[in-house]
């Protein structure tokens, strides 16, 4: 039961979405110059640049527990 939380949770979190305005400096500055579409463009090219980490972590995760699992087995 404890498990079925875990894995609920870790799929709401990421099933989640939530609209963040991450931009670097130089993003910024040339956004503020343009116009209002190319800033949501710039803003969720960020947004989808950030998921690769996250899948790569999961991928480590899901590695390390089969090889535990196969391990005790």
């Amino acid at each position: 039961m404890y498990k079925n939380k875990i894995v609920l949770f870790i799929v709401i979190f990421l099933l989640t979405v939530f609209n963040g305005y991450s931009q670097c400096a130089m993003c910024k500055a040339v956004v503020e110059s343009g116009d209002i579409s190319m800033a949501e463009g710039v803003n969720n090219g960020i947004t989808y640049l950030m998921i690769f980490p996250y899948l790569l972590i999961g991928v480590l995760f899901y590695t390390l527990y089969r090889y535990k699992k196969k391990a005790k087995n």
